[in-house]
This record gives structure tokens, sequence and C-alpha cells, in this order.
């Protein structure tokens, strides 16, 4: 199998996520660390307009979204599983939930003024003023939590959390499932990246016991790439992963070969433009050429994306 390529940087939120999934199932691999924010020229270079974090290169198959990427890591190394067969939708359905929902809370109570100020504490002023112009773009026609509602509904949410956690050491049970790792990287964000906000979370100190098991399955073994050497991986490959669930299932009359571009239905809503050359029960397939990377196989989840046909001409 070809080599495992994370490309994250080290406060994404989303990619603390995967990280502790790569050390929950002991994998091996390569670590490219990418901007922050925008222009992301190796990162387009790979994806094709896809600019969230993290996403997974397998050879010249490119893999978006941690939900999907969990699905690939579930499929690459089955055990410990990610998705319990006694609560396998339960888990998917929860960890959705933690993704999205938690998800914003946490960050719009983290990141009102003081957490703001704290995470760009020692950094020249116009850092503060990219980022925020970078996020503000990425979130545009999004509906934004006030920090007072976001306040209110984490400490409901960390209440919920902690509920689930009375008799068991993991979300769902004895062992960590999709769930547990979708829920800790908020709750890390705040804990680790802004931890002049972290005292929400003094008040359920069920959910600080079990942030420690987390962060305690650690990352696997990690070693350092660099973008250039991911893309030369690409454009060297000529094996494409096949699909766990390849067959068509059309669901917009949009015939395989087709022209197509998939975004995100909300935040980070940068299309990716290629052929279709699977759309299967959970993902859709583009391919794509780039002039560094050759031809790409870009992956998404049909979760959260929205397929669309290019128009003629």
């Amino acid at each position: 199998m070809d080599d495992i390529i994370l490309h994250h940087y080290p406060t994404s939120p989303f990619s603390e996520k995967i990280r502790l999934v790569l050390g929950y199932k002991k994998l091996a691999w390569k670590s490219v660390i990418i901007p922050a924010i925008m222009p992301k020229p190796d990162v387009v270079a790979l994806t094709g307009g896809y600019r969230k974090t993290p996403f997974l290169q397998i050879g010249s198959d490119v893999y978006c979204d941690s939900a999907l990427i969990c699905d690939v890591l579930e499929h690459l190394q089955p055990a410990p599983t990610l998705y319990p067969p006694q609560h396998r939708g339960l888990a998917r359905i929860l960890a959705q939930w933690a993704d999205s929902t938690l998800f914003w809370a946490a960050m719009a109570y983290s990141l009102q003024a003081k957490g703001a100020a704290s995470m760009f504490e020692g950094a020249p002023p116009e850092v503060a003023k990219a980022f925020g112009a970078d996020r503000a773009a990425m979130t545009a026609g999004m509906t934004r939590l006030r920090p007072a509602d976001a306040t209110a509904a984490y400490k409901s949410y960390l209440r919920r959390i902690a509920n689930l956690l009375e008799n068991q050491n993991f979300l769902l049970g004895s062992a960590p499932c999709v769930a547990d790792f979708a829920a800790y990287h908020p709750l890390w964000f705040s804990r680790v990246r802004v931890p002049v906000m972290a005292g929400v979370l003094d008040a359920t100190p069920a959910v600080l016991t079990w942030m420690d098991r987390m962060a305690a399955l650690g990352q696997g073994q990690m070693e350092k790439f660099s973008a250039t050497e991911a893309i030369a991986v690409c454009a060297a490959s000529s094996n494409a992963n096949d699909d766990s669930d390849a067959y068509f299932q059309d669901e917009h009359g949009i015939p395989l070969g087709s022209r197509v571009t998939v975004a995100a239905e909300t935040f980070g809503q940068e299309t990716t433009e290629g052929e279709l050359v699977a759309a299967t029960r959970t993902r859709y397939t583009l391919r794509r050429v780039d002039p560094r990377a050759g031809t790409v196989r870009v992956h998404f989840p049909r979760i959260g994306y929205v397929l669309k046909a290019c128009l003629p001409g």
C-alpha cells in the first residue's frame, strides 16, 4: 500500500481528530504541514480547489473531509474499529452532530474577543487580520452564533457529553468510536489552543477525564514530509485505490464521464471541477489533471457536499 500522507497544520481541530484516529489505529503516516489560510497553491494542486483542513493522500487519491477520511482509515485498518457493530448508526449520527453543531458552538465560544486575543498573542496585528478575513470568506452566508448564545449552548452540550460518560469510559461504551474523535476535537481547541477559555470545561470533570483518555491514544508513527514530495508521489503514482462500495448510484441524472463540480454545502464552498468517475453510496470521485500533480482522483463524501454538472461551453 502507498504511504498515508496527511496534509494538516498543528492547530487545526479537524486535523487533531484525524491525528488521534491514526494513533488509535497505530498507523504510520507522513505529515505535510500546510498553510492555515489562503493562498494554498500546493493544496490546490492536489485537490483542485478544496481548501479545508485536513485532507488525506494515498498515491494519486486525495480524500477530502474528515468524515470520509475516517471511513478510508477504517477500510485500511479495520481494527480497532471506529464503528462498533452494535452502535454503527448511532456513532455516525453523533459524530455528524459533533462535527457540525457542537463544533460551531465551541468555535463561537472559544473565539470570542478574549479567546481570539489569546490565540494571536505575540503575533503581528496583520496575522490576526488575515486569519479573520480568510475565515470570514469561508463562512460567507452562514448563520453564526453570537458569543452569549454559543456559551449557553456549549455548556449544555458539555453536560450532555458528561451524561453519556456517567457509567462508561467513552461515549458509546468501553472503547472509543468515531463519535469520540468527532466530539473531542472542538473541546481540544478550547482546552489546548485557547486555554484562557478552558474554564468552561471545569463544570464537567467527567469530560476532562475522558479528554485525557482520548489524548493518551497518541498520534501514531509520524514522519515529516514536504508538499513538494507529496505532489511528486501523486505525479508518479499510477495505481488508484479501489472503492469499497464502487457501484454507480445516480441521484442527479448526471452520467459518469460528465464534467462536474463538487463543493461543500456551507463552510468553505470553493469548488473542485473534474470528470465524474464514481458516485457510490457514500462518495463522489472526480478525476482531474494538474500540471504538477498529474492525474488525481479527488474523493468527497456525499453528505455535506453538492454535486453539479458543468454548463456546456
